[in-house]
């Protein structure tokens, strides 16, 4: 594949890490608050792990097809 394509792979990549993590420290920092709302923080608590199970799968395969689809996972560079 082009690296245009590689590139844009990377960076999807990075955005959604970053995302994550923000999302996981948010979730965090609801914990350790008195304040926070139960309901919400399980919900937030599942939609971080919901979001980064999700992200997994969407880079595999993003990642599949950013270095043209190869007949083995051995072939992708890393």
């Amino acid at each position: 594949m082009t690296d245009a394509i590689k590139e844009a792979y990377l960076n999807i990549e990075r955005a959604m890490y970053e995302f994550n993590t923000l999302v996981e420290r948010q979730v965090a920092v609801m914990r350790e608050s008195e304040a926070a709302d139960p309901i919400k923080l399980e919900r937030m608590t599942q939609g971080a792990k919901a979001m980064r199970d999700s992200s997994a799968i969407y880079l595999s395969y993003a990642k599949f097809v950013a270095y043209g689809m190869p007949d083995s996972e051995e072939m992708l560079e890393e």
